[in-house]
């Protein structure tokens, strides 16, 4: 197939495209700028300028592939519910462009968004997006679920936490916060858990998804169900060589700021269905293990 891939120089999109290449895909990547064309070139697909929150290109984009991985999407906090927005446009556009044909449209969500039901362990495919008011990038799923009511072919890929031994995600923010701070917190006893999926395992499930992933679906990639921020935290402890303690609930603000009511949530999520569906088994490195690998770790 003809795969046009926003984000396609992005964190994920780095490894995205030579899986997508290696599967026997023809890669067509977003690009804004010149370096992120060469980057393209190198890896052997084809640039497509233009940017994200251009719509008519992103029309234009969709309309000549086959199938569409929307991997892009601008992680600024500070500006969370503008680029949520924004995201939604994008979804829009590009679902006008594939709407009433068979082309796979395929989103990149995140298992965070997910509905938490009372008495339920972790999240499932099957559990409904949140409300805006509770989480702004919801309109990601929002979008997807108006272009699917309108005929467009589009599957839903919510991600946890994406590592490897340079990118981390939001567990940057607890290294900023420790380094600035001389000390690494968590809330409590730290029981509360992050999932994780090496970005390896990820992209691989991408390339399942846009090759056998049904209309209409939400999908999780998810290698770990959840890692207690306790033994984050102690292994961000031991790497920059700082003490790790407990803070109390209501001292969280003080410490994380505008993370405080994310640092405190358990965020666990289940791939079960996943796994069974599309044959998908990770074998990446867990989270642990590429943080005691970080090039932080070493300094």
């Amino acid at each position: 197939m003809r795969v046009f891939v926003t984000g396609a120089t992005g964190f994920i999109g780095s490894y995205l495209v030579p899986e997508l290449l290696e599967a026997g895909h023809q890669v067509v990547g977003l690009s804004r700028s010149n370096a992120s064309a060469e980057k393209l070139a190198r890896a052997g697909a084809e640039a497509f300028p233009g940017d994200v929150n251009d719509l008519d290109r992103l029309r234009a984009g969709a309309s000549m592939a086959d199938a569409v991985i929307h991997t892009a999407f601008n992680h600024d906090f500070a500006r969370l519910k503008q680029h949520s927005e924004d995201d939604r446009k994008a979804i829009e556009a590009l679902g006008e462009a594939l709407a009433g044909s068979e082309r796979p449209l395929v989103v990149a969500s995140g298992t965070g968004l997910v509905e938490r039901r009372s008495g339920e362990d972790s999240v499932r495919e099957s559990d409904a997006h949140a409300s805006l008011e509770k989480a702004p990038r919801a309109a990601t799923e929002q979008a997807a679920d108006a272009i699917f009511a309108k005929g467009a072919r589009v599957i839903v890929m919510r991600l946890p936490q994406v590592h490897d031994t340079r990118h981390q995600g939001r567990i940057a923010q607890h290294i900023r916060l420790a380094k600035e701070t001389g000390r690494v917190a968590y809330i409590g006893t730290g029981g509360n858990r992050l999932p994780a999926v090496h970005v390896s395992d990820a992209v691989r499930l991408f390339c399942l998804a846009l090759e056998h992933g049904r209309a209409g679906k939400r999908y999780h990639a998810v290698a770990e169900e959840g890692v207690p921020l306790r033994d984050i935290a102690e292994v961000i402890g031991a790497g920059l060589n700082l003490p790790v303690e407990s803070i109390a609930p209501e001292a969280a603000s003080g410490y994380f700021g505008v993370f405080a009511n994310l640092a405190a949530l358990d965020l666990a999520a289940s791939s079960t269905l996943t796994r069974q569906e599309l044959g998908w088994t990770p074998i990446g490195p867990n989270l642990l293990t590429d943080l005691r690998q970080m090039e932080w770790v070493a300094k």
